[in-house]
């Protein structure tokens, strides 16, 4: 009988460095896509503010930190990034298990933003998208979603099917800004 393992999206692809620029994936452990019922967002976002200790974050915006985030995931959504999300939410909201949905990464480094520049159509530069800000957006030809979180440090997330693809055009990119000097 053939056993099967689990394996993360980025399995023997991640971690890598070019240039001064990292990128590695990152578990961000149960991930709960969170949609409000029409007509009762605030119940949702006070249910979730009482189960999480987290305010329901704003468009484009994220609240908590590493192993308890929230981020705006598009329209009257979010998702929950850490902990899984209390039961009690389901009144108010639509849950969604998405943990195995998503391929996750962290591209840090100084010239992050460079690197990022060539693959995302939306102005990253930390006086226009700062720590805490994030975005549904295009990667390369890819739907994701971009959120800084540090200085010089974004977390991307890409489809799981995806996952080599992203790595492929991160490298790509990485080297061109490497060559660059």
């Amino acid at each position: 009988m053939v056993e099967l393992s689990a394996k993360s999206p980025c399995a023997g692809l991640l971690p890598m460095t070019i240039g001064g620029v990292s990128v590695a994936e990152v578990d961000l452990g149960r991930l709960t896509a969170i949609a409000p019922y029409k007509g009762r967002a605030t119940e949702a976002a006070e249910d979730f503010k009482a189960a999480h200790g987290l305010a329901y974050p704003a468009a484009n915006r994220t609240t908590g930190k590493d192993g308890g985030r929230a981020l705006w995931f598009g329209r009257d959504m979010i998702l929950l990034a850490g902990p899984p999300c209390d039961d009690r939410l389901a009144q108010n909201a639509a849950l969604t298990d998405q943990s195995d949905a998503w391929a996750s990464v962290t591209v840090t480094g100084e010239r992050a933003e460079e690197v990022l520049a060539r693959l995302v159509p939306i102005d990253l530069r930390a006086a226009h998208f700062k720590r805490g800000h994030t975005a549904r957006t295009l990667i390369m030809h890819m739907n994701g979603s971009i959120t800084r979180v540090g200085a010089d440090s974004f977390l991307i997330l890409v489809f799981r099917a995806m996952a080599g693809t992203l790595v492929h055009d991160l490298k790509q990119a990485m080297e061109a800004v490497a060559a660059r000097g």
